[in-house]
């Protein structure tokens, strides 16, 4: 039997940091994704796999598999495997030892702590103590990665952190429904007022001078105000290729959050 087994529910760029992170720490980490996941930092999401059949994020591979055999084929080869399995059905076929919600959909999609033995929710819509173990606060700040026991993750705002002074500026988001073409990719350097893309016949327009960090699909559907893409004024491509601070942050409160609550458990015995 496969001990330390973590399913992560979501494949994002924050999930993608906590896989990471649990996987070089010598956890088997499994993730969960939907059919058609619409990640902005696609460069830095293992959820890429579900659209690439495999993708490498500093030095570590997620490979899509299909069912749970080829997951165990997965772990032996020291990769993290991605299925995709929204409604996390995968769990009654395996012996997991931790469940992570790291979808960061606002809202509990149906988590509870008789999932697996330790449950985690990332960011806001768990109730700590009642849907799952601990809690893992998101909200950059003085408590970004602080576990949470009773009660629940700061609301979401809405606004991104702040990056050389811009904030609500660094985030892009579908002017209508529809198909969006772009015309840059991730890494691009552009200019404020640049067209980067176009949802169905309206622009997409840049709102600062800076980096694409991120990029949703070429030939997404998207529904407005969605957010689309995500500029970095720093200008510093290499920053679109690796895992963020809050993203490392977070993971290291999901490590923590684990660790702690194997050692009270032990404890207690």
């Amino acid at each position: 039997m496969v001990e330390n087994v973590v399913v992560i529910r979501g494949g994002g760029d924050i999930a993608t940091g906590i896989a990471h992170k649990l996987h070089r720490s010598g956890f088997k980490v499994l993730i969960l994704e939907v059919e058609k996941p619409t990640m902005v930092r696609r460069t830095v999401s293992f959820a890429s796999a579900v659209f690439d059949c495999e993708v490498v994020i500093e030095d570590v591979k997620s490979v899509k598999v299909y069912n749970a055999k080829d997951i165990y084929k997965i772990w032996n080869d020291d990769n993290i495997p991605v299925i995709v399995d929204p409604k996390c059905s995968v769990i009654n076929e395996i012996k997991l030892d931790i469940l992570v919600d790291a979808t960061l959909a606002k809202k509990n999609l149906g988590m509870n702590k008789e999932m697996a033995s330790i449950t985690i929710g990332v960011g806001p819509g768990f109730n700590a103590g009642h849907d799952v173990d601990v809690v893992v606060e998101t909200i950059r700040g003085h408590d970004l990665g602080r576990l949470i026991f009773r009660g629940y993750a700061k609301a979401n705002t809405g606004i991104p952190g702040k990056i050389l002074g811009y904030d609500k500026e660094r985030v892009l988001r579908a002017p209508c429904n529809g198909i969006i073409k772009n015309l840059s990719d991730i890494g691009d350097n552009i200019k404020k007022n640049q067209i980067i893309a176009y949802v169905e016949n309206k622009p997409v327009k840049a709102s600062i001078d800076g980096v694409l960090r991120g990029m949703i699909m070429n030939n997404s559907e998207v529904k407005e105000g969605l957010k689309i893409a995500d500029i970095d004024p720093r200008g510093i491509k290499k920053y679109c290729f690796t895992i963020s601070d809050k993203a490392r942050s977070v993971s290291g409160g999901v490590l923590e959050a684990i660790l702690y609550m194997k050692k009270t458990r032990r404890e207690c015995e």
